[in-house]
């Protein structure tokens, strides 16, 4: 007995350490199987959605859908005191720019932004695709349902802002439907352009494409699996800054795989029935998604996506072969899965937007010392910091240490030629920034 009290009094502060808001269990909650369902039943039910089908139909074509989800975010909005401020954004694509645009068209996204109370002008945004195309990216009039690719990463995107709407967040959120994802990236390259031109300071992109398929082409069904795919390091990084990371380390610890450790960590601490993979990736092999555009720009970005594809449902003219269903309609489509990974993305951009802003500098030194020194810009906001550090090799960071309001720290017999580093801020109600890695080195 007296080993168990003493087992117990050591467990003590693992605990204490390990402490959860519950507001994001009433998130996790508030998602609706049955309201996602309803819309990607409606989405489907448009026809289809390519970037260049009609805009005047009232019932069938990418104008309708457009118009119905900015009525949605506008319901919202009404909902919640006007807490949205719903738009359209958009762009002129010629006709020779890309081979898959065959006619000038407006490619145009719907936006909803959910300002924050303190940094305004900072941002996380959440993000499905509009637009749905058959087996030839230029037919533009064949029925295209785009069930899974992509109305249900758009329907999430929609019941997040739902459910987020009902809370009130430092900083801002933004869901937003993007267009002419199939026609080569269009929307997020117009939104990235806006968002530069306007000043927006962009803490990052959660990309949902296919949050709703949990049968693979291989024969593996799994409804507890999801991917998130991110770059290593900015493609935006200067000669200088990589000549850096030959020396100083940093070949994974880009903003955007800080973002993917990120949701991970916030889904494993929330929701650990879930089993978040980190795919050491831009996107699938040679493919790509709405948030690389972000990236292009130097803007952390990430895709969410299903773990198990089925590629006779994706990018399919609508029929049967060799008794195969080709096609991707709404009888494919998993609505409690596609809940559980808008879930993912709720309980992560409501974490990031009540967490202050990361530490814009980190400094490391050591070199040549039994210890590992931090300094780190000071945070408006911030209610102290947290030092994270992990072997070279390991995925994830394995160790932290909060070390309160201060500006500076040295991890004493932590010998830096050994681990990589890394420091977040953290606000009074204990949400964390995205983790730092160190972009300065100390003299």
């Amino acid at each position: 007995m007296k080993n168990f009290f003493a087992s117990l009094l050591f467990l003590i502060p693992v605990l204490v350490s390990s402490q959860t808001d519950s507001r994001i269990y009433d998130i996790i909650n508030a998602v609706s199987a049955d309201r996602i369902e309803s819309d990607i039943t409606t989405l489907a039910n448009f026809g289809t959605r390519h970037t260049l089908s009609d805009t005047v139909s009232q019932s069938r074509g990418i104008g309708a859908a457009r118009r119905w989800i900015k009525s949605e975010f506008e319901k919202t909005s009404m909902d919640c005191d006007a807490c949205l401020e719903v738009f359209y954004q958009s762009d002129l694509v010629k006709k020779d720019d890309n081979s898959r645009i065959v006619k000038d068209v407006w490619v145009v996204n719907v936006i909803a932004v959910q300002r924050g109370t303190t940094y305004p002008n900072r941002f996380i945004i959440m993000s499905g695709d509009i637009d749905s195309r058959v087996s030839d990216p230029n037919n533009f009039t064949s029925d295209s349902p785009g069930a899974n690719d992509n109305a249900s990463g758009m329907a999430g995107t929609i019941e997040a802002a739902r459910v987020l709407s009902k809370y009130q967040f430092e900083n801002s959120i933004i869901y937003v439907g993007l267009s002419g994802e199939e026609q080569g990236l269009y929307g997020g390259k117009g939104l990235a352009a806006y968002a530069k031109e306007n000043g927006w300071e962009i803490i990052g992109i959660l990309n949902n494409d296919m949050i709703g398929n949990i049968t693979g082409v291989d024969g593996v069904v799994n409804n507890r699996e999801f991917r998130i795919f991110s770059e290593p390091v900015p493609p935006t990084e200067t000669e200088k800054q990589r000549n850096a990371r030959r020396f100083y380390g940093g070949e994974v610890d880009g903003i955007s795989r800080q973002l993917a450790r990120y949701v991970h960590k916030t889904t494993k601490t929330y929701m650990p029935e879930m089993n978040p993979m980190m795919v050491y990736r831009l996107d699938r092999f040679g493919r790509g998604g709405h948030h690389r555009p972000f990236n292009d720009a130097g803007y952390a970005g990430i895709r969410i996506m299903e773990a198990h594809e089925n590629y006779t449902q994706q990018h399919q003219d609508i029929r049967t072969e060799n008794g195969i269903e080709y096609g991707d309609v709404l009888k494919h489509v998993n609505f409690d899965y596609a809940a559980k990974l808008t879930a993912v993305n709720a309980i992560n951009l409501a974490s990031i937007a009540w967490a202050p802003p990361a530490p814009k500098e980190v400094k490391i030194g050591g070199i040549v010392e039994p210890s590992a020194r931090l300094q780190w810009s000071a945070v408006d906001g911030a209610a102290g910091y947290k030092i994270y550090w992990r072997d070279t090799t390991a995925p994830h960071w394995e160790h932290s240490r909060n070390v309160g309001n201060v500006m500076q720290f040295t991890l004493e017999g932590i010998v830096i030629d050994n681990f990589l580093f890394g420091v977040s801020s953290v606000g009074e109600n204990g949400f964390e920034s995205p983790v730092v890695f160190p972009n300065a080195i100390m003299r």
